[in-house]
């Protein structure tokens, strides 16, 4: 498998009214090499709102990779510097994002087309301007889809092309009160459908949002966390389970 832990900046705080998130800058660390490269525009639109029936899964869906981090070489890169980490800790894999605007994602190194993606995560450091959630059909050249929660309710799909950032099927970030905030101490359940063109994102067993696309088919699932103006989010995802429709 071919692990890669990856961080993008954002071009502007996100405000208020949680417009979509822009992307400046990509990093990528793979084993071994080091890409940088400079986005300095945001291109992409995002469309409008529009109402998709949920994915069909099958009653008993294959189980295709499944981990709860107790095992350190189980396949995710464990990285870190000043500005934030992925690594294992303590039976859980953290994402530590130590820098304003900005965001660390990792991935396994694997390869599915339809899939659903389940984890719990935790906001350890209790901050609610943060984000985090997960990727599916991650492809090497950065092209992913992207489904976020954050610490204060809010929400969005987006999908990362040629270094544009799109949120999907809405013209800002939305809010539900199915995301559990900071300080009660228990995990959100999120759960990613990417069956075919369509993309759904998960919250505690109430689906927040269901978009068509088909720009991407394939590609390697993946935790991804974000901060704001405060740096210092910490993240801890347990019981990642992946299946196949």
């Amino acid at each position: 498998m071919n692990a890669s832990t990856s961080a993008i900046t954002l071009a502007q705080r996100r405000q208020a009214v949680r417009l979509p998130l822009p992307i400046l800058g990509l990093v990528l660390m793979v084993t071994g090499s080091a890409l940088a490269c400079s986005l300095s525009d945001f291109s992409g639109q995002p469309t409008a709102p529009a109402q998709v029936a949920e994915p069909t899964l099958t009653a008993t869906p294959k189980r295709l990779f499944q981990d709860d981090f107790s095992d350190p070489s189980s396949g995710w890169n464990s990285l870190g510097d000043a500005d934030g980490a992925t690594e294992y800790a303590n039976g859980r894999y953290r994402i530590w994002v130590n820098k304003p605007n900005w965001y660390l994602w990792s991935t396994p190194g694997l390869n599915f087309s339809d899939v659903r993606v389940e984890v719990e995560a935790i906001n350890a450091a209790g901050i609610e301007a943060s984000d985090f959630g997960v990727i599916c059909r991650y492809q090497h050249d950065g092209n992913f889809y992207k489904f976020t929660v954050s610490s204060d309710g809010y929400y969005g799909i987006s999908k990362v092309i040629n270094g544009n950032e799109q949120l999907l099927g809405m013209p800002e970030l939305q809010f539900s009160d199915s995301v559990i905030q900071p300080g009660s101490g228990a995990p959100n359940h999120l759960r990613a459908d990417c069956v075919g063109d369509i993309l759904a994102l998960w919250a505690n067993g109430q689906m927040l949002a269901a978009v068509k696309d088909t720009d991407l088919r394939s590609g390697d699932i993946g935790l991804i966390a974000g901060s704001y103006d405060t740096p210092g989010v910490d993240i801890l995802f347990d019981n990642l389970v992946v299946t196949q429709p």
